[in-house]
């Protein structure tokens, strides 16, 4: 008797209980292959058993599906184990001064944070858009020829109208261009101290002293003092 035939009556049995049945499941575990596995023996015709190679197949098949259930028992208890490391070590983080991939500044009254970039290649000409939290574009700046090379650039907090724009959080987005009006590349980094952590479906953020936020994985430098720059950019 198949396998398929065991299923087909067990689907098709009378049932005397008048209380809903539960929803069928598509997926069989180990414990429906061995029940399945024992029924066949059970109701094997005495005149025809169970050919040996067959069941040989089949055991092969449960130690198969018995393997794969450890394996995938082991790897959630692996998963489960990295994120608890993951925990502890961006712990290790807190009250570090870190060096990371962003292009987020903040204006408090105690003064700007700066922002650092670094031109791939020499550029004839640098612009500077500020944006705030809104998306509004606040000022933008052009500095002189550069060439390549790593420098800070620190907005003076006014707007267009030359007036103190509110304090917060600020976006800050590059564009250069070289001698003959080709694309310049711009790298940006910003600079903090980490004071908490926030863990999300989205992975692991950093919150710094001024508010602002970094992903882990943008993380590219742990420092214990804030980062240097070799130039620093001058205003047209």
């Amino acid at each position: 008797m198949s396998v398929e035939t065991i299923l087909a009556g067990l689907n098709s049995a009378p049932s005397n209980s008048t209380s809903p049945a539960p929803a069928a499941s598509s997926a069989l575990d180990k414990d429906d292959f061995l029940k399945l596995l024992v029924t066949q023996l059970q109701h094997q015709d005495p005149l025809n058993p169970l050919d040996d190679k067959e069941f040989i197949a089949q055991l092969a098949q449960f130690s198969s599906l018995e393997q794969m259930h450890n394996i995938a028992a082991a790897i959630g208890t692996l998963n489960e184990t990295v994120s608890r490391q993951d925990s502890l070590s961006a712990a290790s983080y807190i009250g570090k001064s870190v060096v990371a991939e962003g292009n987020t500044i903040t204006k408090m009254d105690a003064g700007m944070t700066p922002i650092y970039f670094t031109l791939n290649n020499a550029a004839s000409t640098v612009s500077i858009n500020v944006y705030d939290q809104h998306g509004n574009i606040v000022k933008t700046e052009r500095l002189n020829a550069m060439q390549a090379g790593e420098y800070t650039f620190t907005w003076d907090g006014t707007d267009y109208n030359g007036k103190q724009a509110a304090n917060g959080q600020y976006s800050v987005y590059f564009s250069a261009e070289g001698a003959k009006g080709s694309a310049v590349l711009v790298d940006t980094e910003v600079t903090g101290t980490i004071t908490g952590i926030s863990k999300t479906s989205e992975g692991t953020y950093f919150k710094l002293s001024d508010g602002r936020t970094i992903g882990f994985e943008d993380i590219t430098m742990i420092a214990e003092a804030a980062k240097g720059s070799s130039e620093t950019a001058q205003n047209e």
